[in-house]
């Protein structure tokens, strides 16, 4: 299918984009629902559908697979109350229609559908006309679902721990795959091969003679080596990837996967080059699956698209990236979060996010995921943590348990953010005898964990003024470094001028090119890893941190070959670009030199 856009929403945090679909979708925007909150989105189906009159049951959480049936729910009541929209829109068509007109304004410049509109317009087509045009051509939205593959916790009924299927992330898979969706489940966060093993159950994943989906597979990486792993192994299932969403592995929000040091431009060139391979290696495992499984195999080769997100921030970017690594779509992010129309945050945040500078915005340790996380400076739920740690009870209460992966002291495991196990923590601490600096740092490292799983699906909640005691009012927030260059309030119709080039967004104008802020955040990062190994370096460390370091120089590298190539694209910063790129891998250099001459602990 033929997509409107160029440009995708991703999944931002719990609940900036849990109904960001019945916002956008009638635009014919793609956006992705996160399923970490079976809560949240319980909550939220009962306050849509007595908003618009619709009988409501709730499914309570000692019921039968609760869960799963909750996200079905849910995701079948978005589905409904887009499809009504997007009826309503094509039947009331007219070249006075405000949502078409403003649908179309949206569009790309150059669409065909914005073309042939103003044809039929200009020909002196009739209101009948416009509806069957309409009706034939319009667009909807894909309302893509996110599943954080690794947020699996096991759970127990009882002392009896239940099977695999309900576990997390099975049960919103399950969930996905019983909805009424037409659309893909983007997984995240690594490999999961329980999880991948259990999506072959559903034969909704299966291509028709067609080549035809009911729900896609869309993975989420940041190399090439990941997607064909991940890729082979999901054919060897008779699974079928439909797109390969390409990360920044630090220019990006949510949580951060820095990879080795391998910057977002080689990593997209790698694509570019190896596409047709990876596509034929691919498909040649799945027809041999499909095939040995009696299922049908397509007449024609499956496709896949290729797309990339992480820190794009202007129309240059925007068009760069599709035309120069031939991608379908790109990825904006964090300025959505200034988009009171496509996303759901509440006014303090908002406000927040809007003043939010460089040093505002940086990596922190707070997941208890144990994977670095982008956050936001004087966040809501930030405050309540350090509020707890002053009245010396630190910890959450953790009222949901979605991240109580970790089974150091219990078996059905606890969450690191939580009260009880910071509590434990504490107590074995208080046993080492450590000095007294010893002992504040790693004290500072336990409560520095955050109870992140409510902290970001709380905003929905305050905006749309619902009961929030169990959860507590503090929100988290996870934008991107790109946020920092943002400082304004948006419509819908603001941003896609922005992406589009009829309109610029940003006031500032010392706005890095994105790939020279990806490589500024990859030294950074570097630099703190050298400043933690200190004197000496472990032969594992130096290994680490010089493959890291060489990496990082062939990716200058290569910017630097791409740069002196260009006509016509970033003039206007070039030679700032390639100036910095010679200053970096400069510094570079000095740093592998430094790193052969250091002691190495055995």
């Amino acid at each position: 299918m033929v997509k409107a856009h160029t440009f995708h929403i991703p999944v931002m945090g719990i609940g900036f984009t849990v109904d960001t679909p019945l916002k956008v979708a009638q635009y014919g925007i793609d956006s992705v629902i996160s399923l970490v909150d079976d809560i949240l989105l319980e909550k939220l189906r009962k306050m849509y559908s007595e908003k618009i009159g619709l009988p409501y049951v709730e499914i309570g959480g000692k019921e039968d697979d609760f869960r799963a049936k909750r996200i079905t729910s849910y995701l079948n009541l978005m589905h409904d109350l887009v499809d009504e929209k997007f009826q309503a829109l094509k039947e009331t068509a007219s070249s006075s229609n405000k949502i078409l007109l403003a649908y179309l304004s949206m569009l790309p410049n150059g669409s065909k559908l914005k073309n042939d509109f103003n044809n039929l317009i200009s020909k002196g087509g009739n209101n009948s006309e416009l509806k069957m045009w309409a009706s034939k051509n319009l667009v909807k939205g894909a309302i893509d679902v996110n599943i954080m593959t690794k947020v699996d916790k096991e759970n127990f009924k009882g002392n009896e721990k239940l099977s695999d299927k309900y576990n997390d992330a099975h049960a919103a898979l399950r969930g996905f795959a019983k909805s009424k969706l037409n659309s893909s489940v983007v997984l995240s966060a690594g490999m999961n091969p329980r999880l991948y093993g259990y999506m072959a159950e559903f034969d909704d994943f299966y291509p028709d003679e067609n080549g035809q989906f009911k729900k896609g597979i869309i993975l989420k990486v940041s190399d090439y080596r990941s997607a064909l792993i991940q890729g082979r192994f999901l054919a060897k299932k008779g699974l079928w990837v439909s797109e390969f969403r390409i990360e920044s592995g630090l220019n990006c929000g949510g949580h951060a996967f820095a990879t080795d040091g391998h910057l977002l431009g080689p990593v997209l060139q790698e694509f570019k080059q190896n596409r047709k391979a990876l596509h034929d290696t691919i498909f040649g495992v799945l027809c041999q699956e499909l095939e040995r499984q009696n299922r049908i195999v397509p007449k024609e080769k499956l496709s896949f698209k290729v797309t990339a997100q992480g820190g794009v921030g202007t129309h240059e970017e925007h068009e760069f990236l599709i035309e120069h690594y031939s991608l379908d779509s790109v990825g904006w992010g964090s300025p959505f979060l200034l988009v009171p129309e496509a996303t759901t945050v509440d006014s303090e945040t908002l406000k927040k996010l809007a003043n939010a500078n460089e040093d505002d915005l940086y990596l922190s340790d707070i997941s208890p995921l144990g994977i670095p996380f982008n956050n936001l400076k004087g966040n809501t739920k930030d405050e309540e943590k350090q509020a707890l740690i002053d009245k010396e009870r630190p910890g959450s209460s953790c009222p949901k348990k979605f991240v109580a992966l970790n089974k150091e002291f219990k078996e059905t495991g606890i969450c690191t953010a939580s009260r009880e196990y910071q509590y434990l923590k504490i107590k074995e601490l208080d046993t080492l005898g450590l000095s007294e600096n010893q002992y504040q740092e790693q004290y500072n490292k336990i409560t520095e964990k955050s109870c992140t799983c409510v902290g970001l699906g709380t905003s929905a909640l305050l905006v749309y003024n619902l009961d929030t005691k169990t959860e507590g009012k503090g929100v988290s927030v996870c934008p991107g470094p790109n946020m920092a260059y943002f400082s304004r309030v948006m419509g819908l119709a603001n941003i896609t001028d922005h992406i589009y080039g009829r309109a610029n967004m940003i006031d500032r104008n010392d706005r890095p090119n994105f790939f020279i802020k990806e490589l500024h955040i990859y030294m950074g990062y570097l630099n703190e890893k050298i400043a933690l190994a200190q004197s000496s370096f472990s032969l594992k460390e130096q290994k680490y941190l010089s493959t890291f370091a060489e990496n990082l120089k062939e990716g200058v590298a290569y910017y630097e070959s791409v740069f002196k190539g260009l006509n016509g694209s970033f003039n206007t910063v070039k030679a700032f670009v390639l100036a910095e790129l010679e200053r970096v891998n400069k510094v570079l250099s000095t740093i592998l030199s430094d790193m052969e001459l250091q002691p190495i602990e055995a």
